[in-house]
């Protein structure tokens, strides 16, 4: 019989536990922990900015297909990355008809810092191994401040 941790699951982590844990290991160093602390933030905007730009409903499909991606890690990732993806849109709403060139422009800019982070890191990206990385990256970076407050996800 297996006994149950803080968390509520199985003694083997669980699967967001061991995502995170794994992004980690490529983000170790100061200085590229900080830049994605600042480039995916950005990233994340100028995606939903250039799908915006493609159509106003493939930015809201990408961002309900995420949170499905979400919630079956987690209700509290699905929370959290809804109220960032909904203040995201609200920002893309905002650069109205220069959405494109504006998304475009902190695209490349963010991931040339992201690329330069990964220099000084000395690894490759997480997200060259797997997709998904993708998605856990914005969960990585507010996974920091949830554990600043005591949040458990």
């Amino acid at each position: 019989m297996s006994t149950l941790t803080d968390a509520g699951s199985a003694a083997s982590p669980r699967k967001i536990d061991q995502l995170l844990a794994h992004y980690g290991e490529s983000h170790r160093h100061p200085t590229n922990e900080k830049i994605h602390f600042v480039a995916i933030p950005l990233i994340m905007l100028s995606l939903l900015g250039l799908l915006f730009a493609i159509h106003p409903w493939v930015a809201y499909g990408f961002v309900l297909a995420s949170c499905v991606y979400y919630a079956r890690l987690s209700l509290v990732w699905l929370a959290a990355m809804a109220v960032v993806s909904i203040a995201m849109l609200a920002l893309v709403h905002a650069m109205g008809g220069r959405v494109l060139i504006i998304s475009a422009a902190i695209f490349v800019a963010a991931w040339i810092a992201q690329f330069v982070g990964h220099r000084i890191e000395g690894r490759k990206p997480s997200f060259f191994e797997d997709l998904q990385y993708l998605w856990v990256g914005p969960m990585f970076v507010l996974s920091k401040l949830f554990l600043k407050l005591g949040i458990r996800w």
